[in-house]
């Protein structure tokens, strides 16, 4: 089998446990993801079949959409529920929604944001999460990050008893976000602690929710039907953000033997391109000044 299969990655699970999961499930090795999820999130997890798996590069670079739940007046370890309280501020009154909205305009846009310690980013060799698990601190680098979008789409409810204030928003992201981050940045533009309490991610790689399965509707699928072909998305939903170029047989056979190809007016003027021979994908190319031409940048077949 080879493509790409959404999965609904339920919460309580690694990523890395969808891919094990899976390997049982569908009876094959090579398979991979794009993008993980942390256990405490649900949601949509791409996963490479086969020849896919060269494709996984290119399903991370697509930005994400989540919706999920903020809640002012405690902060985190891990800045979610799934960590110790570091801070509990009780609100004394809860606030408005022009105010909320005013903050999570401040954060739309081109932002800079530093990861939390409870995470997989890497410094001097390490990831981030085994300092923190150590009890030790380092400096941690700034990531520049786009929030296309970032709206509130719930009445924010203020409890008087723990003097919390909560509500449900959506976020349209760029790679590399930290979601759970910007939940905290969200409470410092407004001078108070606070916490991710809830995370899906609605789509991912170009792949949205409604496309997902789980493991277990994907377990019955292979006992009923011996495959999840009906279910896979082709290698090409993959690339489909670059341009495709349709190969003639002269071009393919020169292709297949390692020429490259120059910009014509049949060509667009972009950095990397897909090419396509016969309706299927063979390669994606990207341009190469030093050769003044197209070469090859991952070749997923040259049958």
């Amino acid at each position: 089998m080879d493509g790409i299969l959404p999965v609904y990655k339920e919460a309580g699970m690694t990523s890395h446990d969808v891919v094990f999961k899976l390997r049982k499930i569908l009876h094959m090795k090579k398979i991979g993801h794009a993008g993980t999820l942390d256990p405490s999130v649900d949601g949509v997890l791409p996963v490479a079949l086969g020849k896919a798996t060269k494709t996984i590069e290119f399903l991370q670079e697509s930005g994400k959409i989540y919706t999920g739940e903020v809640t002012f007046g405690f902060a985190t370890t891990t800045e979610d529920l799934d960590g110790e309280v570091v801070e509990s501020q009780p609100l004394s009154r809860p606030f408005t929604t022009d105010e909320i909205a005013v903050a999570m305009k401040a954060l739309t846009g081109d932002i800079t944001q530093i990861p939390p310690m409870f995470s997989a980013v890497k410094v001097n060799g390490r990831r981030l999460y085994e300092y923190a698990r150590a009890g030790e601190t380092v400096e941690r680098p700034e990531r520049q990050a786009t929030i296309y979008r970032f709206e509130r789409t719930s009445e924010p409810i203020f409890d008087e008893t723990t003097g919390t204030q909560k509500f449900t928003f959506v976020a349209e992201v760029s790679k590399g976000t930290y979601i759970r981050t910007l939940a905290v940045d969200l409470g410092k533009q407004l001078d108070v602690p606070a916490v991710m309490s809830q995370l899906t991610r609605q789509k991912a790689g170009g792949y949205d929710l409604s496309q997902a399965h789980s493991l277990a509707d994907i377990a019955e699928m292979m006992t009923t039907n011996g495959n999840v072909d009906a279910w896979l998305q082709p290698l090409d939903s993959a690339v489909a953000q670059y341009p495709h170029v349709a190969l003639t047989d002269e071009q393919w056979a020169k292709v297949k033997n390692g020429i490259g190809l120059p910009k014509t007016a049949l060509i667009p003027v972009a950095d990397k391109i897909v090419i396509t021979y016969q309706g299927d994908v063979k390669s994606v190319f990207e341009w190469r000044e030093d050769r003044n031409q197209y070469r090859p940048y991952r070749t997923f077949s040259i049958e």
